[in-house]
């Protein structure tokens, strides 16, 4: 019984050592806020101006609490609730970065990111909203953690099931399933789209597999809302203005979420 308590000492002392090593890790090279600035339900966009634009147009009392590098993040409240909208910037590299120190610096519990995506399905429609149920990935990301096998990266169940609700709520409709976080933009590989369209994947994107790996790392909860921006398909896509400011039923999910 002593050696369990002075185990269970040990460990108090490891786990308090390394609170005080995350907590002065705030600020970190690549966020300017302090801890507390950051709402414990983080938006994130790609887009950084995206960021501005949701917080200008959707919360009360928003401050903008960094700016390093341009990836704004701001901190107000909708409907009396206290949420932070902060960019990601592009790919999983940029995501992996901000989500891991949100969630394990800035003790975040939830991270919704709120971005574009391509549709690869004939039944997906461009300005379409898709729930990312799951994450495929020809990313490395996972290599890190040094599992036995293939890691599946899935948003939180209890996220996706609030977010159908809501639409449904909000008479939208939605697509809910696996989509594609590429490392790739343009591939020098011509049949890559058909390999995922014709496993069913929804759409492709470039962050939702590593944000759910960070999530799923530090026991946290994450899910990608995404609008259709383009066809892989057809000739259809809206401009990157449109993009910045007209994906009004992404952002009104997720901040109800």
């Amino acid at each position: 019984m002593e050696k369990l308590q002075d185990h269970k000492k040990d460990q108090f002392k490891i786990e308090k050592k390394e609170d005080k090593s995350m907590s002065s890790m705030i600020p970190t090279p690549h966020n300017t806020a302090e801890y507390g600035k950051i709402a414990k339900k983080v938006l994130m966009p790609g887009d950084p101006l995206r960021a501005k634009f949701i917080a200008e147009t959707y919360l009360d009392n928003a401050e903008c609490v960094n700016s390093v590098r341009n990836i704004y993040a701001f901190t107000g409240t909708y409907k009396g609730k206290e949420v932070t909208v902060m960019g990601s910037g592009m790919g999983m590299p940029s995501i992996g970065i901000y989500s891991y120190e949100l969630y394990n610096f800035y003790d975040v519990d939830s991270i919704i990111r709120i971005g574009s995506a391509g549709a690869l399905q004939d039944y997906v429609n461009v300005m379409d909203v898709v729930i990312a149920m799951g994450a495929c990935t020809d990313s490395n990301f996972a290599n890190q953690y040094c599992l036995p096998g293939t890691f599946a990266p899935i948003a939180s169940y209890e996220l996706v099931a609030r977010a159908v609700e809501v639409a449904s709520q909000q008479g939208t409709p939605v697509h809910v399933g696996n989509v594609v976080s590429s490392d790739v933009f343009y591939s020098d590989n011509h049949t890559t789209a058909d390999s995922w369209r014709k496993m069913g994947v929804l759409c492709a994107e470039m962050e939702c597999a590593g944000l759910y790996m960070n999530a799923a790392r530090a026991g946290k909860k994450a899910l990608g809302i995404l609008t259709i921006s383009d066809h892989m398909y057809r000739d259809e896509a809206i401009d990157a203005a449109a993009r910045q400011t007209s994906f009004h039923k992404m952002m009104e999910i997720a901040l109800e979420l």
